[in-house]
């Protein structure tokens, strides 16, 4: 089982003991191992890395372009971070990571009213537009 050190950087523990890292891919990558997997949201195609990786292209400030290929991708890092390093990113590392991050935490049980506040706690930083938090709570009813 390949899993993220709890105190490394940027690390979220969410309730059910998965650790998922979030960062900024403008900041140089964090010491420690590389991820397993990795979810990027971005305006652009990423550039390769050395890891599994999976591009959901997402506009800065903005929602994703493609829902359903969104979903399938947070549903994926979910499901794998269960036994592997995962990492959720966009160029800053807080309004479409942070984003990422609560729908992964409605995922994980927490309430759509609480995912943003949480993951403030847990990453510092999250949720930067009012359709962000839309985007949430329409999360939440897709889920269910």
């Amino acid at each position: 089982m390949n899993t993220w050190d709890p105190q490394g950087a940027g690390i979220v523990r969410f309730p059910s003991g998965r650790l998922i890292r979030g960062r900024g891919l403008r900041r140089p990558l964090p010491p420690g191992p590389d991820p397993d997997f990795a979810v990027y949201l971005l305006g652009r195609r990423p550039a390769h890395a050395g890891w599994e990786q999976r591009w959901v292209r997402w506009p800065d400030f903005w929602l994703p372009v493609d829902e359903t290929d969104a979903m399938d991708a947070l549903r994926e890092a979910w499901l794998r971070a269960e036994a592997e390093r995962v990492e959720i990113a966009c160029q800053g590392g807080r309004g479409r990571t942070g984003t990422a991050l609560a729908c992964l935490a409605v995922m994980d049980g927490i309430p759509p009213g609480q995912a943003a506040t949480f993951v403030r706690e847990q990453y510092g930083r999250a949720v930067e537009a009012p359709w962000q938090h839309w985007f949430i709570r329409h999360v939440a009813r897709k889920i269910k």
